[in-house]
């Protein structure tokens, strides 16, 4: 523990010294809190989304609406996680903004932990709407991200996340394999 009552320090799992708002594609998962199952069941190796897991998904795909250097890949909504890539590509400057258009992030230069924080808090929000749950936590604090050094790597990712719904059995964040390991 830290001097701050109650607070605990972190082991950072972040690069050290990389500047995660320079342009790249990154893979991030992030995890439910406690890992309880919220969005749906894995039936025949295919996720099937309920309410909540939709408003995830949906959540997920307007985060380009809100950064405009901001562009998604794949992505998987699980029972208790997601996994999803995302593409920071160079900020344009354009002046003035045309109709249609995504909003440009006005925070200078967004890094991929200011896009991943939005994403939770966005989605957080509207799964307690939803549930009439104010103020309860969704997701873990953190999340896990990798940054994608190139073509095999953003093609070996992409396969992973597409076949992730028929590993379920295996996956480390099913809830019988979290048991296994406490």
């Amino acid at each position: 523990m830290n001097n701050e009552v109650g607070k605990v320090n972190r082991r950072s799992i972040r690069l050290p010294g990389y500047d995660y708002s320079q342009p790249g594609a990154y893979f991030v998962t992030i995890c439910t809190q406690n890992r309880v199952c919220l969005y749906g069941d894995i039936i025949d190796g295919k996720m099937q989304l309920n309410g909540l897991g939709i408003a995830v998904r949906s959540c997920w795909e307007e985060i380009p609406m809100h950064f405009g250097n901001v562009s998604l890949d794949v992505q998987a909504v699980m029972p208790n996680h997601m996994h999803g890539i995302i593409i920071l590509e160079e900020m344009l400057i354009v002046h003035g903004v045309g109709a249609g258009l995504p909003r440009p992030y006005m925070g200078g230069r967004p890094t991929l932990g200011r896009v991943v924080a939005y994403y939770k808090y966005q989605s957080t929000k509207h799964i307690n709407e939803i549930r009439a749950t104010p103020g309860a936590p969704i997701w873990q604090r953190n999340y896990y991200e990798h940054v994608i050094r190139n073509e095999d790597n953003l093609n070996e990712i992409r396969q992973y996340i597409e076949n992730n719904p028929t590993k379920w059995l295996e996956d480390e964040n099913h809830p019988e394999n979290i048991r296994k390991k406490l």
